[in-house]
């Protein structure tokens, strides 16, 4: 970890860590257009990530677990990039991956409703023999 002009910056390894991605993943982010920024370089040349660039790396992370496809977080990345006057688009994109995030819990719940039924009846099975 190393401090820029009082503002506390972490290595690619520290991101990494940070993040609980891997090093590929996050130099992938950055190559894919998937940041907000390009990330800071040391006089080394080695990344230097900054807390703003780590919640953007967290929240394109709970977009990718949730399913939202690479295209689309790169859309979204394009519009917050662009600044302004387009939240009504973010806007439409984060509610179309919202609807179907939800549509997805619906149907866990509903998978997860038939294996609580299997294992009450193998429970009652069980107990019954004992």
């Amino acid at each position: 970890m190393s401090v820029v002009t009082d503002r506390v910056t972490l290595s690619i390894a520290e991101a990494a860590e940070a993040t609980g991605l891997t090093t590929h993943t996050l130099r992938y982010y950055e190559r894919d257009g998937l940041l907000l920024d390009a990330v800071d370089r040391a006089s080394s040349g080695h990344r230097r990530y900054s807390d703003d660039d780590l919640g953007w790396i967290r929240m394109v992370t709970r977009l990718r677990s949730t399913g939202m496809p690479i295209r689309e977080v790169r859309q979204y990345a394009d519009l917050v990039r662009a600044g302004d006057g387009n939240e009504a688009e973010r806007l439409q994109l984060l509610v179309a991956h919202r609807d179907r995030v939800r549509q997805q819990l619906a149907e866990v719940a509903t998978h997860l409703d038939a294996i609580e039924l299997k294992i009450g009846l193998y429970e009652r099975r069980t107990c019954t023999k004992a």
